[in-house]
């Protein structure tokens, strides 16, 4: 049954689940995924929290007991993710024994309106952490500009960091700084970087559709050829960016210490065109070391039909930086497709708080009659 994740698995790539519901925690799915598919973490966005608080269904004991206590409709929420996220990460305890702390990890995301102030976040970072009180987890930060130096402080505090939204180099480089600063501040302060961890969410399907759009709009057959290539020449110049700073001597006095290198995590791996293979961001992104962090469609598929032929990112640098030349060449303006997609995706994630907000009013409104 599950041949084909475990060679993905055996190939360097941890496979994560980009889902959770507490749907999914009561039928015992997510332990099932542990067990049978190789699935060894969870990662959660407002999005997905939008979606699995509108069956308020299963929230009802708990909706009346907040109901009762008339808490705030933002309290409810983060009670009830917070919740959520905590008995994932029990869930997930085995895989994070069984990797010494490497995998098992669930995520959580600091509220997206505050992506633009640093303050806020590293407020809120400890916040979450003290309220969900697992090792096992993640705390989800943007990879804005003011979420870098919030990146280095959570860190510093001792506290395991998922950087999301990242889609350029040049914004991956600047990440990578944040958090080697971040666990040397944490190292003086004296916390053991054996138990710390991170991952860093480089998004893959959304470069391909913000690329594809600008070419079909160029419209010449040099541009059709490029469609559906910038995605994983992106992601792989990534990779190729991790392995030298990750080789560097900066990073080896951490490791010397104990500390776990930050993971590239492959985000964003459902194809947006069904015109590409369903499984084509994992099949084109295995390399030693990294997380693949996939909807539970992909996972299926990848079960059904996913091919696992060995790394195929390491030896692939001077293609995919001809792919991103040729797209620069053409005249897609690389840096404005990057700003679109950060801003984009922070806009995306207000959204659906906004959309998790409204639903939490509605549910609490009708828990108290």
């Amino acid at each position: 049954m599950t041949d084909r994740l475990a060679d993905l698995s055996a190939a360097g790539v941890a496979v994560w689940l980009d889902d959770l519901s507490r749907v999914r925690l009561q039928s015992g799915s997510l332990d099932k995924m542990r067990r049978e598919q190789n699935v060894v973490g969870v990662t959660t966005n407002p999005t997905i929290f939008a979606k699995a608080l509108s069956d308020a269904d299963a929230y009802d004991e708990q909706l009346r007991d907040l109901a009762a206590q008339k808490v705030t409709v933002e309290e409810a929420v983060r009670l009830l993710t917070s919740y959520d996220v905590r008995w994932a990460c029990d869930v997930m305890k085995p895989a994070y024994d069984a990797s010494n702390g490497v995998d098992g990890r669930v995520s959580i995301e600091v509220d997206p309106r505050s992506a633009h102030e640093t303050e806020k976040t590293i407020a809120e970072a400890k916040t979450l952490w003290w309220l969900v009180d697992r090792p096992n987890l993640f705390i989800k930060i943007p990879a804005t500009e003011a979420g870098l130096p919030a990146i280095t402080a959570t860190l510093a505090a001792g506290i395991s960091v998922n950087v999301t939204l990242i889609f350029s180099l040049e914004r991956y480089r600047a990440v990578m700084d944040a958090f080697l600063a971040g666990m040397e501040q944490a190292k003086a302060n004296g916390h053991d970087l054996t138990k710390m961890g991170s991952v860093a969410s480089f998004f893959v399907s959304r470069v391909d559709t913000e690329i594809d759009k600008r070419l079909d709009k160029i419209g010449s057959d040099e541009a059709k050829a490029l469609r559906g290539k910038a995605a994983i020449a992106n992601a792989q110049l990534a990779y190729q960016a991790y392995a030298e700073v990750f080789g560097s001597e900066r990073w080896q006095a951490l490791a010397d210490a104990g500390a776990h290198p930050q993971r590239p995590l492959w985000a964003s791996t459902g194809t947006k065109n069904p015109d590409y293979k369903d499984t084509i961001y994992v099949e084109e992104l295995i390399a030693p070391g990294t997380v693949n962090t996939m909807p539970e469609s992909v996972i299926t598929a990848y079960h059904d039909h996913g091919e696992t032929r060995g790394d195929t990112v390491t030896g692939s640098y001077a293609a995919a930086q001809k792919v991103m030349d040729d797209v620069a060449a053409i005249g897609v303006d690389l840096p404005d497709v990057f700003r679109v997609l950060e801003s984009e995706g922070v806009e995306k994630f207000e959204a659906s708080w906004a959309e998790l907000v409204a639903d939490m009013k509605k549910s609490l409104d009708a828990a108290a009659r």
